[in-house]
C-alpha cells in the first residue's frame, strides 16, 4: 500500500515536471520591433515603454544596454535585476509585452494580399498563406518555400501545398518562427 502510494506520488511528480518543460520550451521569445513595460517596484522613475531595437537590444535606466532578442521575458527580468542590484537593494523588475509588433512573418510571390504580418500566435504556413488570402491562380504550389536564419545561415524548407491541402504528407506545414519569409514563386 506505501510503495502504492510511493509510486504514485512519484509519477504524479514526473507528469508535471514533465508538462513545466514544455510550457517552457514554448514560451515567447522577444524579437526586435517587440514593445515592452518595464517597471520596478517602489521606483517610480524606473517605470518606462521601450522597444527592442532592430540588433536585438534595448537601453533601460542605470542598467544600460542588454541584448533582448531571443531572450524570454523571465531571462530578461533577471538580466535587468542583476543591473540594477549594483544600484537598488533587492530590486523586483517586471517587464510586460505591450506589443508583439517583432513576432514577423514575409510571404511574397503569388498570393493576394502578400506582406508582412504580425504573428499574434503560433502560425504553420498553411495559417499563414490564409492570412495572405490564399495562392493567386499561376502559384505553382508545389515550389513553395520558407527561408529561414539560424545563427546567421540560411535554410530552405520546401512546402508540398498540394499535399498538405490533399491531406496527405503534413511535415512540410511547418511551424513559422519570427523573421521566416515564404516565397510563393
Amino acid at each position: 500500500m506505501r510503495n502504492t502510494i510511493l509510486r504514485r506520488s512519484f509519477l504524479l511528480l514526473f507528469t508535471l515536471l514533465l508538462s513545466h518543460s514544455v510550457i517552457a520550451s514554448e514560451r515567447y521569445l522577444l524579437n526586435a520591433g517587440d514593445i515592452l513595460d518595464i517597471s520596478v517596484w517602489k521606483e517610480e522613475s524606473l517605470q518606462k515603454t521601450v522597444a527592442v531595437l532592430p540588433d536585438g537590444s534595448l537601453s533601460f535606466p542605470l542598467a544600460g544596454e542588454l541584448q533582448a532578442k531571443g531572450k524570454s521575458i523571465s531571462e530578461l527580468e533577471l538580466m535587468l535585476k542583476k543591473k540594477l542590484e549594483a544600484f537598488l537593494t533587492d530590486p523586483v523588475v517586471t517587464v510586460v509585452v505591450a506589443k508583439v509588433s517583432g513576432n514577423t512573418v514575409h510571404i511574397l510571390g503569388k498570393v493576394t494580399n502578400p506582406g508582412s504580418f504580425v504573428m499574434n500566435q503560433q502560425l504553420t504556413v498553411m495559417q499563414a498563406l490564409s492570412l495572405a488570402g490564399g495562392l493567386s491562380t499561376y502559384a505553382e504550389e508545389n515550389n513553395i518555400i520558407v527561408l529561414r536564419e539560424n545563427k546567421g545561415k540560411q535554410t530552405v524548407m520546401p512546402v508540398h501545398y498540394a499535399k498538405i491541402k490533399g491531406g496527405g504528407d503534413l511535415s512540410t506545414n511547418v511551424k513559422l518562427e519570427s523573421g521566416d519569409v515564404i516565397v510563393i514563386p
